[in-house]
């Protein structure tokens, strides 16, 4: 994601899908370690939440195993 946003002159408009990609992932990293769980590559929770509805994603829902 980085190579997208420095290639596109910090352009996040043209790196919209990885951006999404990766909060959809850091959802699943939340909802798999607890919000306590911290990552360099994720917003904090609640960030992540309001990111997520700005772009208009969904959370990620699993089922347990």
């Amino acid at each position: 994601m980085i190579d997208c946003v420095l290639k596109n002159n910090y352009d996040e408009s043209k790196c919209a899908k990885l951006i999404d990609e990766l909060y959809q992932c850091c959802s699943k990293f939340y909802k798999e370690n607890s919000n306590e769980a911290r990552s360099p590559c994720c917003p904090l929770p609640d960030l992540l939440d309001l990111k997520m509805e700005q772009r208009g994603l969904k959370k990620v829902n699993f089922l347990p195993i």
